[in-house]
């Protein structure tokens, strides 16, 4: 398909903005933006099948990897890098791949997006492995550095997952699985940071937090799993202890520490009524899910 032709180059029918008022502007975007969550919804299905193929990945200690470029590449990184402080993520658990990330001007990193070899690069110089799974992000679906980057990742035996904005792409056909949200025409031409972006975001933002869920790194809505390393994080899993148990700060506190800063050790121990050890033993045996642990 020729990049005039592409979805995510198309124009809509609207009105003049230089003739429009700033509120009139704020509201045709928010119009715009407010169609995101239903294109998203479209590939519900598709998107849940990736999460699941992507926590068996995880679940034998294999890595998420992100690649992409642009925006694309920025709102990956994003996803990854907030994983760790969200859910204790091991390091270099979920990384990102981004075109040019190492170059000092935009303009460089721009023009890094065509390097198709750069992507191959990428992923070969991360190891990548029949034990990961490798995520695509392009609004195109055409971008040489995550097209080339995903036929990598899928020759070394990697899942491979593409998120696009057009119906039909490169991307997606390297890829085992296909999310294409098709969110129409941009409100300024092309620009796909705004609409495709929003979508990118929503979709890397289930696909990691399902994931986690799924990898027992919550415990209903809390984050069960987080790591005790400031006054802050200390303070934060105590309350969740607290939330979790209906026990009193006081003892939130002393069952945390009870099990060396674990608030997911600690909540099993309260819950099961018994020990840190026993508690800590049985998270191990049920995979760190804490539901799971405490059926035994």
């Amino acid at each position: 398909m020729a990049f005039d032709e592409l979805t995510t180059e198309a124009r809509a029918e609207r009105p003049d903005y230089d003739r429009s008022s700033t509120a009139e502007l704020v509201e045709l975007i928010n119009r715009e933006d407010a169609t995101v969550p239903g294109a998203v919804a479209r590939v519900a299905t598709e998107l849940a099948a990736a999460i699941d193929a992507i926590v068996e990945r995880l679940r034998r200690g294999g890595r998420l990897v992100y690649v992409g470029a642009g925006s694309s590449g920025h709102i990956a990184a994003l996803d990854a890098g907030e994983c760790e402080a969200t859910f204790s993520t091991e390091p270099g658990q979920m990384l990102a791949l981004v075109a040019g990330a190492e170059l000092p001007s935009a303009t460089e990193r721009e023009a890094a997006e065509d390097d198709g070899a750069a992507g191959r690069r990428a992923v070969e110089e991360v190891g990548v492995s029949e034990r990961d799974a490798v995520v695509g992000v392009s609004a195109s679906g055409r971008t040489p550095f995550a097209v080339d980057a995903l036929e990598a990742a899928k020759a070394a035996g990697a899942l491979t997952v593409a998120v696009v904005a057009v119906p039909d792409s490169e991307l997606a056909r390297a890829a085992d699985h296909k999310l294409a949200v098709v969110v129409g025409a941009e409100f300024v031409a092309g620009s796909t940071r705004l609409k495709a972006g929003t979508a990118q975001k929503l979709v890397l933002n289930t696909l990691s937090t399902v994931a986690m869920i799924r990898l027992g790194k919550t415990y209903g809505d809390l984050m069960v799993d987080v790591r005790t390393s400031n006054e802050k994080l200390a303070a934060r899993a105590v309350r969740i202890i607290r939330q979790a148990t209906g026990v009193s700060d006081e003892e939130a506190e002393a069952a945390l520490a009870g099990a060396g800063g674990s608030a997911k050790v600690a909540i099993v121990a309260l819950l099961g009524g018994t020990d840190a050890a026993t508690a800590r033993e049985r998270l191990e045996s049920a995979r760190g899910v804490i539901r799971s642990a405490l059926e035994q």
